[in-house]
């Protein structure tokens, strides 16, 4: 899968005496299987950038293409349908269900897909394991250390095998060890599966193993590079 975005912008309270332009007039195209960084100053729009992105948050102009359909013209209900089965998020805070285990946080999306206890409960099993959880998967978020939380969160991000997987600034609290660990397992993960990874961030250790760099500067795209 394709996304194009064209004429992207995000205003917020446009109808204050102080409108904040979050996103600028974007042009962009990520095809299947990249693996992205977005990078850019504290305020610059990439967390913005990508929220659109993932249908998290709604454009004020322009278009968001997936193939030949547009989110733009989906309902609430089909919004929602589309973040479920094809996006995958890992967010800075980790955003676990404390009172459920690692095992139970990855089977949460797959519960709402509709699989089956059996295979919720393997594939969920398996995930924890490549990220290096077999011996944590009943333990809470609160027994784990923010290394082992963000393993599971990116277990959880990939359990519903989804087309996208959508990184705000997921190194941000791991210290070197972890950020390498990490990565590693999402770069094969990329390689292995297929799947597209787009990293909003400002670490360096993320854009080195990315294989394009996206710049954002007050909103708008700088520079879009392969390396």
């Amino acid at each position: 899968m394709t996304i194009t975005i064209q004429g992207l912008s995000k205003i917020y309270n446009p109808d204050s005496e102080f409108p904040v332009h979050a996103v600028r007039q974007i042009d962009l195209t990520i095809e299947q299987g990249e693996f992205v960084a977005i990078m850019g100053p504290s305020g610059s729009g990439k967390t913005t950038l990508l929220n659109m992105l993932g249908g998290i948050d709604v454009p004020s102009e322009g278009t968001i293409h997936i193939d030949e359909d547009c989110l733009n013209d989906l309902s609430q209900h089909q919004m929602i349908a589309f973040r479920r089965d094809n996006v995958g998020f890992i967010f800075q805070n980790y955003s676990l269900l404390p009172v459920l285990t690692a095992l139970e946080n990855v089977e949460f999306v797959m519960q709402l897909q509709g699989h089956s206890e059996a295979e919720c409960r393997e594939r969920a099993t398996a995930l924890l394991t490549q990220v290096g959880l077999k011996d944590h998967l009943n333990k809470v978020p609160a027994k784990l250390s923010g290394g082992q939380q963000q393993r599971v969160a990116v277990a959880r991000a990939l359990a519903p095998h989804p087309r996208f997987v959508m990184a705000d600034e997921p190194t941000a609290n791991l210290d070197a060890q972890n950020t390498t660990d990490l990565l590693n397992i999402m770069q094969q993960l990329n390689e292995t599966e297929g799947t597209t990874f787009i990293f909003s961030t400002h670490d360096p250790r993320v854009i080195t193993r990315a294989r394009r760099v996206i710049v954002i500067e007050d909103g708008r795209i700088t520079e879009d590079r392969q390396q």
